[in-house]
């Protein structure tokens, strides 16, 4: 066999390696979520509501918090996957619905926000603020 032959051979060997993506961060995830801290926060409503409690949660469905009529009505319960499709284009997912972000459009960066998301949405501040029981 020669040199170039064992190059080709070789390259094509790594490509039918699957690609391994790195495990979400939830790190990183926190460094994503200070953009959504303009209107959100995890244990209070702002101008979005709170996000303490928001794995298996019904979208539109914190008590007291003024959603669209179209994110009341979308079905969505909040897991990884609609997470992960909402957060990248949220305008395209719930049509007429009050958030204004356009997404993140970064598959990683969603990744590591739903880590971070999940992390926080279970630590202190929202066991204290007694959030993780209103979904």
């Amino acid at each position: 066999m020669n040199t170039r032959h064992r190059i080709l051979t070789g390259a094509m060997a790594l490509c039918a390696i699957p690609c391994v993506q790195a495990a979400p961060d939830a790190a990183r995830g926190e460094q994503v979520y200070a953009r959504c801290q303009a209107c959100h926060a995890m244990a209070v409503d702002r101008v979005g509501p709170r996000h303490c409690g928001l794995f298996g949660r019904l979208a539109g469905s914190v008590p007291g918090f003024s959603y669209s009529a179209a994110m009341k009505a979308s079905g969505i319960t909040w897991n990884d996957k609609t997470l992960d499709r909402f957060l990248a284009k949220p305008l395209a997912v719930v049509p007429g619905t009050s958030m204004t972000y356009d997404g993140v459009r970064d598959a990683g960066e969603r990744a590591d926000l739903i880590a971070y998301l999940k992390r926080a949405g279970t630590g202190p501040d929202c066991r204290t603020a007694g959030s993780v029981a209103t979904h």
